[in-house]
């Protein structure tokens, strides 16, 4: 089996979502901020960049996939459009079953039912030997941190304060995981994790 991995990009003071996400701001008040580094200054932040979307299958809560708690859901297909960054199977956890959603360039989105270790059996068949990449949002990365899941996680810290909103703490991190490495750049400090043996 491929490693289990996770990038996630959250705020100083541990947010990787702000308050009061929406259809209009779906990563909640001033967050789109966290992610300056994905977009400017890119050389800086290749590696990192690149490694984000390299898993042969992603997990991710229904939070992230969306939309926002009670918004209407019918023809929902996910906040990225008909062909999504991810071009590999997309496993959902979800209270309510749906029909997979098959889209462009290689997508897909499966909705798993039974919690996270049955999404990760899923997503392992899928991938083989490759990587499956725990995509988000901050309750999913936390309830797999916990469990002892999580192979290798990068956290991407961006020079921000939100306040409020989705948090990941350094706690939850290191209560599981052992800091490997740092790396700093004008927009964002990237710190590399590998589980605890």
């Amino acid at each position: 089996m491929g490693p289990v991995v996770c990038d996630v990009t959250v705020s100083l003071d541990g947010f990787c979502a702000g308050p009061n996400q929406s259809m209009e701001q779906p990563l909640g008040v001033g967050a789109e901020a966290l992610h300056r580094w994905q977009f400017e200054n890119l050389e800086e932040n290749q590696a990192e960049i690149s490694a984000i979307t390299q898993a042969s299958a992603f997990i991710m809560g229904s939070k992230m996939f969306g939309p926002p708690a009670g918004e209407d859901d019918a023809g929902w297909i996910g906040w990225w459009g008909e062909n999504p960054p991810y071009h590999a199977p997309v496993f959902v956890l979800s209270h309510h079953p749906k029909p997979m959603i098959c889209l462009q360039g290689g997508n897909s989105f499966q909705f798993i039912s039974e919690g996270i270790e049955e999404a990760l059996a899923e997503a392992r068949e899928a991938a083989g030997e490759n990587p499956v990449a725990i995509a988000g949002g901050a309750s999913t990365i936390v309830q797999f941190l916990r469990a002892g899941l999580i192979d290798a996680l990068r956290l991407h810290i961006a020079p921000i304060r939100l306040g409020r909103g989705e948090p990941i703490t350094i706690e939850d991190i290191e209560t599981h995981m052992d800091r490997v490495s740092r790396r700093e750049t004008s927009l964002v400090t990237h710190v590399y994790y590998h589980r605890r043996r």
